[in-house]
């Protein structure tokens, strides 16, 4: 079960962190990964460890906020290898410029902007740009990575990126019912609390909020792998239009 041998997957933002998890656990059960980043090291690092152990995967660096980047990236990488099968829209946070919670009265419209561009436009940008050959082939899994924030409120200053994370659910929602009968499935995965340490970067607010989780710890690259594989794989047909979250158990509202 879960097998993705002779599947083509690209998945965003996949040079650090949760991306990386899932592009590994992706190849892991046999998909053909492109690993996106937009720093092209980061990528290739990626690439790297998924090749050493057996896997095979490609560096394709670009910005997903830029759409002819995108169109002509994609294209240029179906041309050359193979069309995608799956698209996992993983980049986002803050974009190139990272993020610091900051309450929306403190904010400055050019922040407004950045947000939306990675979080919301950057999913749309990827995904048009391999809908159309998936439609033609009648098969395709589509997966957004969300966040908690984009359904739960919160008091300290994500407001922003909770908005853009909202809009890309509700993105994700329309187009599994606008392709459903074309072999596509489209879902999120609104993510609770991750470990910081997995994009190399120092505890937070969130060691803190972490005593908190049901489970006891902080999300792991790994946990957000492995539902990604079940929702690319032939099992999980019937599964689309949902938004999964997965938090520890820790409070949805």
């Amino acid at each position: 079960m879960f097998e993705l041998d002779g599947r083509t997957a690209l998945v965003t933002g996949a040079g650090q962190g949760v991306g990386t998890g899932i592009a590994v656990a992706l190849a892991r059960q046999g998909a053909v990964v492109a690993v996106n980043d937009i720093v092209a090291e980061r990528a290739a690092e990626t690439v790297a460890s998924i090749t050493e152990a057996g896997g095979t995967a490609y560096a394709l660096p670009f910005d997903v906020t830029d759409r002819t980047a995108v169109a002509s990236e994609v294209r240029a990488f179906e041309r050359r290898v193979a069309p995608f099968d799956i698209l996992v829209n993983n980049a986002g946070n803050g974009g190139a410029e990272g993020f610091r919670p900051t309450k929306f009265r403190d904010t400055e419209p050019a922040d407004w902007q950045r947000f939306a561009d990675v979080n919301l436009f950057g999913v749309m940008n990827t995904t048009r740009a391999v809908l159309d050959g998936m439609c033609a082939r009648r098969h395709g899994r589509i997966i957004t990575i969300a966040s908690g924030a984009g359904i739960t409120g919160a008091s300290f200053g994500i407001s922003l990126y909770g908005a853009a994370k909202g809009g890309a659910i509700a993105f994700t929602r329309h187009l599994a019912m606008e392709n459903a009968r074309d072999g596509i499935t489209a879902n999120t995965l609104a993510l609770g609390l991750m470990d910081p340490a997995a994009s190399g970067r120092t505890a937070s607010v969130t060691t803190e909020m972490a005593k908190g989780i049901p489970v006891g710890r902080l999300g792991r690259p790994e946990d957000i792998g492995a539902a990604c594989v079940f929702l690319a794989s032939r099992e999980a047909e019937w599964i689309t239009g949902q938004t999964w979250q997965l938090n520890g158990g820790a409070p949805t509202s």
